[in-house]
């Protein structure tokens, strides 16, 4: 079993950045596929941004390429999103999730694990 936690949302203007942060307890995930979902009231939970558990390799969804950044510290249990040149449109919850299989992580029916979520607000 695997516990996520993140931290780092809050409430930042347009143009600004943030750093979400998401740290595993449970046994080690550094094979594990990792990655960012986040849902916005009244909208299904969508994908943002997965690292690849044995390439490395990342992946974004359309409408953050170029303005957001997944990393991960595999000593560490952690994964992070960058977040710059926030829009009012990136406001959501944004959820860390982990994924134990071989395929590239990019739905929701794919993760395993999933963290508490932490809000992020961009105002304009």
């Amino acid at each position: 079993q695997v516990q996520l936690a993140e931290s780092g949302g809050g409430l930042v203007q347009a143009g600004g950045s943030l750093i979400l942060s998401c740290t595993g307890s449970g046994r080690p995930f550094s094979t594990y596929n990792l990655g960012w979902f986040r849902q916005a009231p009244g909208k299904e939970r969508e994908f943002v941004a997965a690292i690849s558990g044995t390439t490395g390799r990342t992946y974004y969804a359309d409408s953050v390429k170029g303005r957001f950044t997944i990393s991960r510290d595999n000593a560490q249990n952690t994964v992070y999103l960058q977040m710059g040149s926030l829009k009012p449109e990136d406001t959501a919850v944004y959820y860390c999730a982990a994924d134990t299989s071989m395929l590239i992580l990019r739905t929701t029916q794919q993760v395993d694990y999933w963290g508490q979520g932490t809000q992020v607000t961009v105002s304009s």
